[in-house]
């Protein structure tokens, strides 16, 4: 199993919204990859509760039965439109994937 951790720190203000309205539409956006992927086996995303000085605020965890399956994942076409989406509304990201 491959387990895929995503943080992302948002703009203040991006595509016309507040980060607040961004970060629900980015979870929104990244739970609708649910069931859409082959090999996807659980995804969750979360909008950081603590503080607002923490450097990250919203997460992905998910998990995937093969590392050709989290291939698959980075080029499905509903994940790269998922994608280019939080590039517009983040300001950096941070990625870990692990084999458990």
């Amino acid at each position: 199993m491959i387990k895929h951790i995503v943080a992302w720190r948002f703009k203040d203000e991006a595509l016309g919204s507040t980060k607040a309205e961004n970060l629900l539409r980015a979870k929104e956006a990244l739970e609708s990859l649910r069931d859409i992927v082959p090999g996807l086996l659980h995804l969750e995303a979360g909008i950081d509760v603590r503080a607002a000085s923490d450097p990250w605020d919203i997460a992905l965890y998910s998990e995937f039965d093969s590392r050709d399956s989290l291939n698959a994942y980075q080029t499905h076409p509903e994940h790269v439109k998922v994608a280019g989406l939080i590039a517009e509304m983040r300001e950096a990201r941070a990625a870990v994937d692990y084999e458990a």
